[in-house]
C-alpha cells in the first residue's frame, strides 16, 4: 500500500459526453494547467474520446455502468483496488446517482482519502432521466451515505437548499458553480457558420441545442415558435439528435412550420450558432445547472429559459439576464422570445454574466476546499 500522496483524483462515469461531463472535464484540464497531478479516475474509458494534458492519468476501471443501480455494486472491488493501491489525497466524485458508491469504497478501501461528492442532480420529481440509475433505493443510499463524505459540492444554491432538506447536509455542504466557461469557447465561436439562416440580412433566428428527450421539452419550444411565427418572420434552428426526432418532425408538420424549422443534427461545435443566432432559448423542464445556457450566454446571446430546477434563474438572477417563463407555457414563451428581440440585453453585459461561471473560477473554489479538508 502506498502512503497517502497530494494526486487528486477525480472519479466519472465516462459513459456519456453531456454538459456534465463537459464541466468535469474542463476542471480537470483547469488543474493539471496549474501543474496539478491529476488521476481521471472512469467506470469506463470505452466510449470517451479523450485528448489531455500529460500530467493527466487516466485510470481506466473497466466496469460501464448501466441505468440498473444494482450494476454500479460491480464498480466497488476496482475502486477500492485503485484507492488501496494509489490513495490519492483526495477522490472527487462525479458518479451522478451512484456517488454512494464512492463512499461505500472509501470506507471499505480504509485509506486517509479524503471524499468530496459533487451532486448534479438531487431528488427533484422531475429527473425520471432514462439514462442514468433510477431506484427507490438510491433515496436511501444517499441520506445514509453522504454525511459519511469529507464534503458535498452542490453545483447551484437551490440545489444547495435541496440537499441540506432532504439529507441535513449542512455541515458537510458548500456551493461551487460548474467549471463550464472555458477560454476556448470564444475562439471556437469565431469559426465559420455555413448554415445559410445565420448569413447577413436573414429574418431573426432561434436557437435550441441539446438530446432531443423528454427532459429538454423541445416540442414546447416548437409550438412556442409555431405561434410568434404568426406574429412575424422568424426561424427556429435546434440542434441535437435523439430518440424524439420523429415526433418533433411531424409536430412541426401538422403545425406547418417546416419552411422555418431545420434540425439539422448534432455539431460538436456549436459555438458559431450561439454567436449568430437572434436568441437561445432553453425550454427544458429540468437541468443541473445548464452548461448550454451558460456557453450560449458566453457567445452574447440574447436568452430566453424555463425557470426549472436546478440553475436557471440563477443565472438570469430572476430575469436581470433574459426572460424567464414558465415550464411547458408556449403561450408564454412566445411572448418572451418576442420581448427578447424588442428589448435586448447589452451583449457585453450577458458575456459578463456568464464569466461568474468560469473554469478559472471554479478551479480556485475546488483548490480551497480541499486545503480545508
Amino acid at each position: 500500500m502506498k502512503k497517502s500522496n497530494d494526486r487528486i483524483a477525480i472519479l466519472l462515469s465516462g459513459y456519456k459526453s453531456g454538459g456534465d461531463t463537459k464541466v468535469v472535464l474542463n476542471l480537470v484540464n483547469a488543474l493539471a494547467r496549474q501543474g496539478k497531478a491529476i488521476d481521471l479516475v472512469l467506470a469506463s474509458a470505452a466510449k470517451l474520446a479523450l485528448d489531455l494534458p500529460s500530467n493527466v492519468r487516466i485510470i481506466d476501471l473497466q466496469t460501464p455502468l448501466s441505468t440498473r443501480t444494482l450494476t454500479a455494486l460491480k464498480l466497488l472491488p476496482p475502486l477500492i483496488r485503485y484507492l488501496w493501491q494509489e490513495q490519492p489525497k483526495v477522490l472527487i466524485s462525479n458518479l451522478i446517482f451512484t456517488n454512494s458508491i464512492a463512499v461505500l469504497a472509501k470506507q471499505i478501501a480504509f485509506v486517509p482519502t479524503k471524499l468530496v461528492l459533487v451532486e448534479h442532480i438531487g431528488l427533484s420529481k422531475n429527473h425520471d432521466r432514462a439514462d442514468e440509475p433510477n431506484s427507490r433505493f438510491i433515496p436511501f443510499l444517499m441520506r445514509k451515505l453522504y454525511p459519511k463524505a469529507d464534503a458535498v459540492v452542490a453545483n447551484s444554491q437551490a440545489m444547495a437548499r435541496d440537499l441540506e432538506s432532504d439529507f441535513k447536509l449542512k455541515d458537510h455542504l458548500t456551493m461551487i458553480y460548474n467549471a463550464a466557461i472555458d477560454e476556448s469557447l470564444q475562439e471556437k465561436a469565431q469559426e465559420p457558420c455555413k448554415h445559410p439562416w445565420l448569413q447577413a440580412n436573414q429574418p431573426p433566428v432561434f436557437l435550441g441545442v441539446g438530446r432531443f428527450a423528454h427532459q429538454k421539452d423541445f416540442a414546447t419550444l416548437i409550438r412556442a415558435f409555431a405561434l410568434l411565427r404568426q406574429q412575424m418572420p422568424a426561424r427556429l434552428i435546434i440542434l441535437g439528435e435523439g430518440g424524439l426526432r420523429g415526433e418533433l418532425e411531424a409536430l412541426i408538420r401538422d403545425l406547418e412550420i417546416a419552411e422555418d424549422v431545420d434540425l439539422p443534427g448534432f455539431d460538436p461545435n456549436p459555438y458559431p450558432y450561439m454567436s449568430r443566432a437572434s436568441v437561445f432559448v432553453l425550454s427544458s423542464r429540468w437541468e443541473a445547472l445548464p452548461t448550454v445556457l451558460l456557453e450560449a450566454m458566453a457567445c452574447g446571446c440574447q436568452i430566453v429559459g424555463t425557470d426549472c430546477p436546478y440553475g436557471v434563474e440563477e443565472i438570469l438572477a430572476g430575469g436581470e439576464w433574459g426572460q424567464l417563463v414558465s415550464l411547458e407555457a408556449p403561450e408564454e414563451m412566445a411572448q418572451a422570445m418576442k420581448q427578447a428581440l424588442a428589448s435586448p440585453i447589452s451583449a457585453q453585459a450577458i458575456q459578463l454574466r456568464a464569466a461568474d461561471f468560469n473554469v478559472d473560477r471554479a478551479v480556485t473554489q475546488y483548490l480551497a476546499l480541499i486545503e480545508q479538508l
